[in-house]
């Protein structure tokens, strides 16, 4: 941007910095700046578009001057030919401007969903906790196309109606000063209610985009939980609240109407009044000869090309104010700052020889309510820690914090005494590899899935890790081999299948730290003991944090955490927790195996 814009842009951010609309605007027409030449051209288009608008109103006057009343054939034979080839030249400009505004509201909401895409992508664990499939869908692909899109279309529409409004008025005050002044009073006064209502129905429309993200998440989970709502006759529970949701949203959309419907009668009514204000001035003015018979067709002519957009400005102003506050919720995403975020001395991960430390951890996902209290431990380069307790003590927080999926406010956790949250982020999680409990697959091929955990990795690597997955067998099975498609979230595996994937691509990243979020709990016997060995080679040489509610498959860890509400409870080997009194280990063992 040139020193003269920016000086404009200071000064009027100083003006109108506190104003939404002017904050949003300002956000948003920067996507333009590649595309400017072309934005300009559309937009351009619109002012001939609508100051032609006057060409027929103003071609009435001789016409009717000369053939209807003086009975004349001689010389406006020109007129009706230059009314066709007018129109014809503004309905191709409209084609133009219509292409144009389509072409730069692709592209723009193209670029504006890849940044709102990239804002998502950083977000934090816990920004995901609290949002729902369809209100990031609403809030991160609809509203891009509403505020991008929408605005070029009203900027055109507005555009082309103030030249037309601007060239008909020229044609009002051309025939008739008097009359002239009766239509613009009378436009005045139907322009003041437009004003205020984008104020009116704001919270109304917000809402409604709230509950409609709510429509949205409901598809979402009838087709994730399709099984549940079978296997639990689920279906009269869902379709009733489907019901009461799409009521909802229908009394939202009502309430709209009832604040935007009244504005087009109103509109008429005025119009009514102006027309006939006009036509009872316009018959004194004829009888007294002050004005022609051509004179006041031409001038009919010209309001009612005026007042007839006018008349409709109610669903222009409900379009508007709809652009307007999606755009207000894509600018308050684009100004989202990640919660998660490297500093800016920000070191890359250390040479890792000696321990990670957790020192006096305390964290909490809701205020005053503690998930962890005063956690400390280390674990050696090379151990396999193993991390056990009842349900909700807070094991998964603990390595969730370790690749900092979560903010640790209180407490610190370093790797060879650098705190993870001096090290860059990226950097951070490129030597971390997890298997989860349910590892998410990604619709896509075998191999894209196993790709996933090294981009870069060589067909070698790749057979390699496929062969200490145990998955060797399974796909010489498959007719299409590693190219076979897996569906949606691996819809097409069985749950051992899904995690030897995981676990080939945890191999290919080949990271020195591996956390394993009970990775076998979900499998039968039989998955288990397969994957259970794959398990087992992916831990060779690494530092392992383990989290298992089956104590039988820790046993051979070099130590044992035991983590009871919040809290580490015991610390050691296995053989030297069951020899502990009472122990909180020993409990959870005998419950299961007697």
């Amino acid at each position: 941007m040139s020193t003269f814009f920016q000086k404009i842009k200071l000064k009027l951010d100083e003006k109108y910095g506190d104003n939404e609309n002017y904050h949003s605007l300002s956000q948003i027409l920067p996507y333009f700046r590649p595309y400017i030449s072309r934005t300009v051209l559309a937009l351009g288009l619109a002012i001939p578009i609508g100051a032609l608008d006057a060409v027929i109103a103003l071609s009435l006057k001789p016409y009717m001057d000369i053939v209807m009343l003086d009975k004349q054939m001689q010389s406006p034979w020109y007129i009706p030919l230059l009314i066709i080839i007018f129109t014809t030249i503004q309905g191709v400009l409209n084609y133009l401007a219509t292409y144009m505004n389509d072409w730069v509201g692709g592209r723009v909401t193209n670029d504006l969903k890849i940044d709102l895409y990239k804002k998502l992508m950083h977000q934090s664990s816990s920004f995901f906790d609290k949002q729902t499939s369809g209100k990031v869908l609403k809030s991160y692909n609809n509203d891009a196309d509403k505020s991008c899109s929408g605005l070029l279309t009203n900027m055109k529409t507005c555009i082309s109606r103030l030249f037309s409004s601007i060239s008909l008025v020229g044609v009002l005050f051309y025939n008739s000063w008097q009359l002239a002044i009766i239509a613009v009073f009378v436009l005045t006064c139907a322009m003041v209610p437009l004003m205020k209502i984008k104020s009116t129905i704001k919270n109304v429309y917000n809402k409604s985009e709230g509950e409609n993200a709510k429509v949205l998440t409901t598809y979402n989970e009838a087709f994730a939980g399709h099984n549940i709502i079978s296997a639990y006759n689920l279906y009269d529970l869902k379709i009733s609240q489907f019901k009461k949701l799409i009521n909802t949203v229908f009394g939202l959309r009502i309430k709209i109407t009832q604040h935007v419907g009244w504005l087009s009668p109103m509109m008429h009514i005025i119009v009514s009044i102006g027309i006939g204000a006009v036509i009872g001035l316009g018959s004194y003015l004829i009888v007294k000869g002050k004005l022609s018979a051509g004179q006041f067709v031409s001038f009919i002519t010209a309001l009612i090309m005026l007042y007839t957009p006018i008349k409709g400005l109610g669903n222009n102003a409900k379009s508007m104010t709809t652009c307007l506050c999606a755009m207000e919720r894509v600018v308050s995403k684009l100004d989202k700052k990640p919660a998660i975020k490297d500093k800016k001395d920000a070191v890359n991960f250390p040479d890792f020889n000696d321990k990670i430390t957790f020192e006096d951890i305390n964290f909490s996902y809701v205020k005053d309510k503690p998930v962890l209290k005063g956690v400390s431990f280390e674990v050696k380069k090379g151990e396999t820690i193993a991390l056990v307790g009842n349900s909700g003590g807070g094991k998964t927080t603990v390595v969730n914090l370790l690749p900092r999926f979560y903010n640790l406010k209180n407490g610190k956790i370093c790797i060879d005494g650098v705190s993870i949250n001096d090290i860059k982020l990226n950097s951070l999680r490129d030597n971390i590899a997890i298997v989860f409990q349910d590892n998410f697959l990604f619709e896509g091929s075998i191999r894209e899935n196993i790709m996933l955990g090294n981009l870069k990795a060589s067909k070698e690597q790749l057979n390699e890790a496929i062969k200490n997955s145990y998955l060797e067998d399974f796909i010489a099975s498959l007719p299409e081999g590693l190219d076979t498609q897996i569906g949606e979230r691996g819809v097409l595996l069985s749950g051992g299948q899904k995690q030897r994937i995981g676990i080939a691509r945890a191999f290919l990243k080949n990271a020195p730290i591996l956390i394993l979020d009970e990775a076998t709990s979900a499998l039968d016997n039989q998955a288990e003991h397969i994957v259970q060995q794959a398990i087992d080679n992916l831990m060779k040489d690494r530092t392992v944090f383990v989290i298992a509610h089956r104590l039988s498959t820790i046993q051979n860890a070099n130590r044992i955490a035991v983590l009871n509400k919040g809290c580490l409870v015991e610390l050691g080997t296995h053989d030297e927790l069951l020899n502990i009194p009472n122990g909180e280990y020993k409990k959870l063992y005998n419950m299961q195996f007697g």
